[in-house]
């Protein structure tokens, strides 16, 4: 499962990767998470940013845990399951981000938050789907998954599925509606191991409350004593 993801780099880098217009006051964040309101790139509108809610709304989620929220599909039975077969065929995504967060189990307590990025520490985006409903109060409303896959070698030391990242060449195709399903299915693959790097990062990312620098940075491992410190 992917549960928390950062998109910490600014308006600017943004739009200069993806090629679309950002027309709202973006803030980096360090530590998205379900039911907030982030952007995306739809097959819809591919020139410019749209601002929707990961997994549900904020009011439909509230008081419910993480794990009882829909935020991911899997990449495997996307195109089949009724639920989201109409989504995959009209309603396609690309979610930008710089990282994701898992979890690695030390005992039977005590996990470990890391953070995995590209290499080169640059922008990417997950392969999303996303849909359109009225909301409680009658006013139309958008939201959007994140598809997983299985691990590449990385990621497995964690966790039991990653999020697909789309290489740059597939990021138009997937959004593009001729692109056959084969095609689409074909892209949703663990992304190259060699590409990719993880690092363990504070607890802080623990709280969805927390969202700041200090989040993605580099800790040192735990000592006796079962405590995090921050590199300088």
């Amino acid at each position: 499962m992917c549960g928390r993801y950062s998109l910490s780099k600014s308006k600017i880098d943004l739009e200069e990767r993806f090629q679309a217009e950002m027309l709202a006051d973006f803030k980096p964040r360090y530590n998205i998470a379900p039911t907030q309101l982030v952007p995306v790139i739809t097959s819809d509108s591919p020139k410019g940013f749209s601002f929707f809610y990961w997994g549900i709304t904020p009011d439909f989620g509230q008081n419910k845990p993480v794990s009882q929220k829909l935020i991911n599909a899997k990449a495997e039975t996307v195109h089949e399951k009724i639920s989201f077969k109409s989504s995959f065929e009209r309603r396609r995504c690309l979610v930008p981000a710089d990282g994701f967060f898992e979890w690695k189990r030390l005992g039977k307590k005590t996990k470990i938050p890391n953070r995995f990025t590209l290499r080169d520490d640059s922008l990417f985006s997950f392969a999303g789907i996303w849909e359109e409903y009225e909301g409680l109060s009658g006013e139309v409303q958008h939201t959007f998954l994140i598809l997983t896959t299985t691990p590449n070698e990385l990621v497995e030391e964690v966790h039991d599925r990653m999020p697909v990242i789309l290489s740059r060449e597939n990021e138009k195709k997937w959004l593009d509606k001729y692109t056959s399903e084969a095609e689409l299915l074909n892209m949703l693959k663990p992304y190259p191991v060699e590409l990719m790097v993880s690092y363990p990062v504070s607890p802080l990312v623990n709280s969805v409350q927390n969202d700041s620098p200090g989040i993605i940075r580099k800790t040192s491992p735990m000592d006796q004593f079962g405590n995090y410190t921050l590199f300088g």
